[in-house]
């Protein structure tokens, strides 16, 4: 066990620098100047200082070399925009988003375990038949789209919640902010919900297929029992669809956030591209994409725990 989880975080080291050198790439490979398209029209004489303070001066290699020296040390550089450190930013950007990601996770991922642990023992029934009918909305149904629904519902027609933004005080655990939340949080936990209950269905439909089932009813095993069996031989497969739903829900909630005007990563993210300021863009877009690895590093620790047979492949 102990072999395996050294071996999953050696793997993460190159995969680490590769994400770093692909994130570095594609945000240079944008057409354009960024100093030019921040600071507006200046002489050729400013502008070549301005770039040589920002290191764009040297070639691409060296700046990637550069730029990856900082990053280890925590230095992510300073805003072309409003002159701020990077990190600061990125530091409550990304707490404003775990606060929706971690509720809608959990919202999400509870209903669509239960849900489809109710529709996988009742194979058949109405119940099963409601439950699919309704994930398969769930995961046709864009994010965005239903934000913008949860809008003109709650906030338009009715006036219950607010329709955008974050508050009036600073803390995330003021009722003012939690009404605040309420529709991101709907409107990120739908996909995963859906997600999540037809992964269970699934895997719960296909243990209960299996021999050692009926062989444990015939030892007169209680059903409570059986239940216990089948959750940790799904377990394994549903953690996995678990942690890359919550990976990409942290990550893919750019446009919940623009539509709600919530001051996350994602929001953050938007305003960097059409503000071209390059240090927040590779900043953020290196910070989601690392959760991406550490997500699928816990998941597979996770996994081993859950089966032994995992940490033996």
């Amino acid at each position: 066990m102990l072999y395996y989880l050294l071996r999953r975080i050696f793997y993460t080291i190159p995969i680490a620098l590769g994400v770093s050198l692909v994130v570095f790439t594609l945000v240079h490979l944008a057409p354009g100047d960024p100093l030019s398209a921040v600071v507006g029209e200046l002489d050729a004489r400013m502008l070549a200082e301005m770039r040589a303070s920002f290191g764009y001066d040297k070639p691409l290699y060296i700046q990637y070399f550069v730029w990856l020296g900082s990053v280890a040390t925590g230095d992510l550089g300073y805003s072309m925009r409003s002159g701020a450190p990077v990190l600061g930013i990125l530091t409550d950007a990304a707490a404003n988003t775990m606060a929706i990601g971690v509720l809608a996770s959990a919202l999400g991922f509870s209903a669509g375990i239960l849900a489809g642990m109710f529709s996988g023992y009742n194979h058949g029934t109405w119940l099963d038949k409601t439950v699919s009918s309704a994930a398969i909305a769930g995961v046709s149904m864009p994010h965005y789209w239903l934000a913008i629904i949860l809008v003109i519902v709650f906030s338009v027609q009715f006036g219950w919640l607010p329709a955008m933004g974050f508050g009036s005080e600073s803390s995330v655990f003021s009722w003012n902010t939690l009404r605040h939340m309420i529709l991101p949080v709907l409107a990120l936990a739908a996909i995963p919900c859906a997600v999540v209950a037809r992964t269970t269905r699934a895997c719960v439909m296909e243990i209960l297929s299996m021999e050692f089932v009926e062989a444990l009813r015939a030892r007169g095993l209680s059903e409570r029992r059986i239940l216990w069996h089948v959750t940790r031989n799904a377990l394994p497969v549903v953690l996995a669809v678990m942690g890359l739903q919550f990976a990409h829900l942290l990550g893919g909630s750019i446009l919940v956030e623009t539509v709600f005007s919530w001051p996350g990563t994602g929001y953050l993210l938007n305003l960097a591209i059409f503000d071209r300021d390059m240090p927040v863009l590779q900043g953020t877009i290196l910070l989601l994409s690392m959760f991406f690895v550490f997500t699928n590093l816990v998941v597979d620790i996770l996994q081993s725990w859950a089966d032994p047979r995992v940490s033996r492949n």
